[in-house]
């Protein structure tokens, strides 16, 4: 991991504070006073301290990603760019991401090698909250609403054969986007293949873009623009029961 970014899990300051905090000799790297921010450092075995103090290093890693669309939700590829692939200068040895989303879909990721938190994050017996803002081909009546937030078919069958009905959802309808498109939230408890566009599709309309807004307790950052990743904060972490 590149220095800079190593002292920017801890709040220190932002990259430009970091980068002058360390041309100015207030961090050293076993023992030895550095000057450039963008070497590259262990954090696993390196001792980094920063105005005298030893910064400790966490056993796992996490980072919030903004996904574009284009990009797949894989670890490996042979064929398309994977949310790895974007996370430049990290070590991404172990990290996978937590759920997945479509090709053309786009919104937050999490990316961590804490294979407890994605279990918990994912299991449906956790009805982890997954909120989506999701643009239609026509507006949604009062009958689909009621529909999507009882549970709806989509395709899917249980062991007995007995039709396998989505968990009732919530809907929040939102303001038209730029084209004029009806916009609505959609807030699931669950992480079907297809899960929106199949519920759209299940009360007879169609999903024009969509896009993952929050997972549980965290939120994509709006300062994120598509492709751009950060660690996440202790703040988060809390609130995730890191």
């Amino acid at each position: 991991m590149r220095l800079d970014k190593f002292l920017g899990l801890f709040d220190i300051g932002t990259r430009k504070q970091i980068k002058e905090y360390v041309k100015n000799g207030r961090c050293s790297v076993n023992g030895v006073v550095v000057s450039k921010a963008d070497i590259h450092v262990d954090e696993n075995t390196d001792e980094i301290s920063f105005d005298g103090n030893v910064l400790g290093y966490s056993k796992f890693h996490y980072f919030m990603l903004y996904k574009p669309q284009g990009v797949v939700s894989a670890t490996t590829d042979g064929k398309n760019t994977t949310v790895l692939d974007l996370l430049q200068d990290e070590n991404v040895k172990g990290l996978s991401p937590a759920g997945r989303l479509d090709i053309d879909t786009e919104g937050l990721i999490l990316l961590t090698d804490d294979g407890g938190l994605i279990h918990r994050l994912l299991s449906p017996k956790k009805h982890v909250d997954k909120v989506y803002e999701v643009h239609l081909d026509h507006e949604l009546s009062d009958k689909d609403i009621a529909s999507l937030e009882k549970g709806v078919n989509i395709g899917d069958t249980k062991d007995n054969g007995e039709i396998d009905y989505t968990l009732p959802a919530k809907v929040e309808i939102k303001d038209c986007d730029k084209e004029g498109r009806p916009v609505v939230h959609l807030i699931i408890h669950e992480g079907r293949f297809h899960q929106v566009k199949r519920m759209m599709e299940a009360v007879g309309n169609e999903v024009l873009f969509l896009k993952r807004l929050s997972m549980g307790p965290l939120v994509l950052d709006e300062s994120l623009e598509p492709g751009d990743y950060r660690p996440l904060t202790e703040d988060e972490l809390k609130q995730l029961g890191v």
